[in-house]
């Protein structure tokens, strides 16, 4: 029986380069997004690579949302080995003194909300495998708390590498190790609007990464992938920086 993971927002960017990732490794994909045409043309890709998959239309920050989604996944499949919390977002850029209300929570409930509600839902479903795992996305923003304008969304991803660690002690008894990733600066569709709107700034953020360029998006997905395998069996509650020593400098 194939092992089943489950990624949100893995319609794109990182979560999807997981996809194919996981999938060439044999796991059967339950892919998450919030566009439903998106998410059918990432499950014709995936089959065309010779991976099965399927798709659910829901929105993380929504708690009925999940429960429900992820009830129907875990007893469609009769259990959940792997669940990766790709969704999140920098939401906006916002100072402190003009930030509203409105912003600051819709960006905690896109980064941490999502985060909780969707790993509290599927650990029934975690229980049911003999190797299961959650990875979480925090970001390099959560240990330099962000750019101007971010320091919302650093403070989210800073609640998320806490969060890591609290699920890990909560849920080692039941043998699911929960670790986190922690991309730098990746060339994804994340960082689209500043390449197309500035791209010289964009091309100058290579400056304060110490191998002078961009990660990729699988680059990040082949720690994943060791991250939920067997070879990182003693490894739960840790953080892994993947910024091509973008936080040495």
């Amino acid at each position: 029986m194939k092992k089943i993971a489950l990624i949100t927002g893995g319609t794109g960017g990182i979560g999807f380069a997981t996809a194919k990732e996981l999938g060439q490794g044999g796991y059967y994909i339950v892919l998450n997004g919030i566009i439903e045409s998106q998410g059918k043309t990432c499950v014709k890709e995936l089959q065309a690579l010779g991976i099965e998959a399927e798709f659910h239309l829901f929105d993380c920050t929504k708690e009925e949302e999940v429960n429900l989604k992820i009830e129907e996944i875990g007893k469609k499949h009769g259990k959940i080995d792997v669940v990766i919390n790709a969704a999140g977002g920098l939401g906006g850029r916002s100072r402190f003194e003009g930030m509203t209300t409105e912003f600051y929570r819709s960006v905690m409930a896109l980064n941490l909300d999502s985060t909780f509600f969707v790993s509290r839902a599927a650990i029934p479903y975690l229980k049911m495998s003999k190797e299961a795992s959650i990875i979480n996305f925090t970001s390099i923003a959560g240990y330099n708390a962000g750019g101007p304008g971010a320091g919302v969304y650093g403070t989210a991803k800073g609640a998320v590498m806490v969060l890591t660690r609290a699920l890990a002690k909560d849920l080692a008894e039941f043998g699911i190790r929960v670790n986190a990733v922690s991309p730098g600066t990746i060339d994804t569709p994340f960082h689209q609007a500043t390449k197309e709107s500035n791209p010289q700034l964009f091309e100058s953020w290579k400056n304060n990464i110490l191998m002078k360029r961009f990660g990729e998006a699988s680059e990040v997905a082949t720690v994943i992938s060791f991250l939920v395998s067997d070879k990182a069996s003693f490894i739960t509650g840790e953080t892994i920086q993947i910024n091509g020593g973008q936080d040495l400098l």
